[in-house]
């Protein structure tokens, strides 16, 4: 979908005025899919309206972000342990070249920090690797669970408007060996650090702004 992209890159940022025309007019598209397209982006708690308000892409508090890290915490660490007693030795090792791989794309970002598509492509990436152990776990009702509760899709929305430091060289090859050991407990612990890992710049980046705005009704 063209306006989630947009507001997944930073091009439209948190908080911003969504106008149907206005997106009309720059999509080239008449009103009825804008429409439609933004009642999908409100389903998904990226879009809020707001009497008097209007439509506007959702700005977080910082207790909101914290139980999103907080739901995709629970989730995730439930599927690093399925992983790690469940995957098969063919989903190990394509997750050990999918970790080595996202980590030299994310080396790269420090120096393609104007490229949006460039960082659009490696959250998306990132969304898939995680995906992509949670497929691993044979758990289809968790892995549908991530899909339906948009775990990853926030994790790249609050990562691009925090502009979050760059992660350490071997974030992701780190997270798959301890994983790939096959101890449910230490796999767990793993991906609990890895999630956990930038929180508070997050929330000291983005927080502020829906105090400073004056947003009183929190995201769902």
């Amino acid at each position: 979908m063209l306006i989630r992209d947009r507001i997944l890159k930073g091009e439209i940022p948190l908080g911003a005025a969504l106008s149907r025309r206005r997106l009309a007019a720059e999509l080239g598209m008449s009103l009825l899919p804008i429409a439609e397209a933004l009642q999908r982006l409100e389903n998904e708690e990226l879009v809020e309206s707001r009497p008097r308000v209007g439509t506007r892409v959702c700005l977080p508090t910082a207790e909101d972000i914290r139980e999103r890290y907080e739901v995709r915490e629970a989730l995730e660490s439930q599927a690093a342990r399925l992983f790690a007693q469940r995957a098969t030795v063919r989903e190990r090792l394509d997750l050990e070249k999918m970790a080595e791989h996202m980590d030299a794309m994310f080396n790269r970002c420090a120096d393609a920090a104007g490229d949006r598509d460039f960082l659009f492509a490696v959250q998306s990436y990132h969304s898939e690797f995680h995906q992509r152990i949670a497929e691993g776990t044979g758990c289809r009702a968790l892995r549908q669970v991530i899909e339906k509760n948009h775990v990853l899709i926030f994790n790249c929305l609050f990562d691009v408007a925090a502009q979050r430091p760059p992660l350490p060289p071997h974030f992701h090859r780190e997270l798959m060996e301890a994983i790939n050991k096959g101890n449910p407990e230490e796999a767990d612990h793993a991906m609990r650090r890895h999630i956990r890992y930038g929180l508070e710049t997050i929330v000291n980046v983005i927080g502020p702004r829906a105090v400073a705005s004056g947003t009183v009704r929190r995201i769902k």
